[in-house]
């Protein structure tokens, strides 16, 4: 079984049996943080999507707490000072790791260091598609099309990424049987409910499953 627990924003902690990862761990200064890094008791992976404070967040934190290794592009790799763990792949291929299977994706935004990327990860059987901050694009469908993702974490919330109308439209693209809407109720700026997402995608994929989750709430994929 695999557990999806989100932890506001586009924070996600991935755990099975084996192995726990966790994807742009913005915790600290989140007001919508569903725990504290002082919780954390185990990670085998952190993932990156890019350099900005709310997705980098308390990555390296966590890392040297759990002696878990970072995988981010190798830019974003390089400019860690601390002495942590890390994995500097770069975009094109799954990567096969110890009970983990990543691919980095485009993800069109803008960042500091190299270039931001979604996550294509497969743990315990089931692959899952973490989008980081991205506006909508049409290669999503060879995303879909080549790594069949069974679960799509996608942002919603517009302003600084797609909003409800453009990822209702990924949906279509990536075709998941289940996609879980994240990056909305943070900051004033952002759409505060997924209310608009849900009926924009009713409407355009009624087959895919929507599942709306709290802050802290976990989805289990079996």
């Amino acid at each position: 079984m695999v557990k999806i627990r989100w932890l506001g924003h586009s924070a996600f902690e991935i755990s099975t049996q084996k192995v726990v990862v966790y994807v742009d761990p913005f915790l600290s200064n989140n007001p919508t943080a569903a725990i504290k890094v002082d919780e954390i008791k185990k990670a085998d992976y952190v993932l990156v999507s890019h350099d900005h404070f709310d997705h980098m967040g308390d990555a390296v934190k966590i890392a040297k707490k759990t002696d878990a290794t970072l995988i981010a592009v190798p830019e974003v790799a390089l400019s860690i000072k601390e002495k942590i763990k890390t994995v500097a792949p770069n975009l094109g291929a799954m990567v096969n790791l110890e009970n983990l299977k990543v691919a980095l994706v485009p993800a069109f935004h803008t960042c500091s260091k190299g270039s931001p990327v979604g996550f294509v990860f497969t743990v315990d059987g089931k692959t899952i598609y973490h989008a980081g901050d991205t506006s909508l694009f049409g290669d999503m469908k060879l995303i879909g099309e080549i790594y069949k993702p069974e679960v799509a974490l996608l942002p919603v919330g517009g302003y600084y990424t797609m909003g409800p109308l453009e990822a209702s439209v990924a949906v279509t693209l990536i075709n998941p049987k289940i996609v879980i809407p994240m990056h909305y109720g943070t900051f004033p700026v952002i759409e505060q409910t997924p209310d608009k997402f849900v009926e924009e995608t009713r409407k355009k994929a009624p087959t895919v499953q929507i599942v709306i989750l709290k802050p802290g709430e976990t989805y289990e994929l079996k």
